[in-house]
């Protein structure tokens, strides 16, 4: 009588191929995809001489900024006392009459970015003081992709170590915060071709 059952195969052991370690620039490769993000998301940075409130949670390291000669501090002429406010949007005459406000001058003057109390501090749209040497909170609430790019270190320039304290430049340190726009640069002439260059005994002229 034959059994219902086949008959069952002899067990045979596989051998696992052995586990394979990346190499090391494929290992190069995956840490730098990890560690990229946390590295560009919040950029170090210490803390600006001589700022003080809430900006200066802002730890960001800055050179002084490029005040004319003689201007600084605003408080030395504009006390409160001796010359009063003056809110009133005019045409400067007494001084300052040097500046040319191109700068959102439909809609922007003096006292939008200076605070009207204290000179010696700049006044947010929310009414808060800033020191001069965070002024980039200020041209950071209209210009919010440049403030992003510079706090990165892609818009302006800063200097330092690529994982430690940094300097920035500030906004003001290339832009004329009255009229920022850069002027027009006049180009140089184009480099000589090779058919213009005379060649002369020991090398070209």
């Amino acid at each position: 009588m034959k059994s219902e059952h086949p008959p069952t195969r002899p067990s045979v052991s596989r051998k696992e191929p052995p586990m394979r370690l990346p190499s090391g620039p494929a290992l190069a490769a995956g840490l730098l995809i990890l560690l990229a993000p946390a590295a560009f998301a919040n950029p170090p940075a210490a803390q600006p001489t001589g700022t003080k409130g809430p900006a200066a949670q802002e730890d960001i390291q800055v050179p002084r900024p490029p005040f004319s000669e003689g201007i600084f501090p605003c408080t030395s002429c504009h006390d409160g006392k001796s010359l009063k406010v003056n809110p009133r949007r005019r045409e400067l005459a007494d001084m300052h009459g040097d500046i040319v406000l191109a700068h959102g001058s439909a809609s922007r003057w003096c006292l939008d970015c200076h605070d009207p109390v204290d000179r010696d501090r700049l006044r947010l749209a929310s009414g808060e003081r800033v020191e001069f040497t965070a002024s980039y909170e200020l041209c950071g609430q209209c210009h919010g992709d440049k403030y992003r790019d510079w706090r990165v270190g892609v818009h302006g320039k800063r200097t330092g170590s690529w994982n430690g304290a940094k300097q920035y430049l500030l906004c003001v340190h290339c832009h004329d915060p009255h009229t920022p726009r850069f002027k027009p640069v006049k180009p140089m002439a184009p480099p000589a071709r090779p058919e213009q260059i005379h060649p002369r005994k020991g090398g070209a002229r």
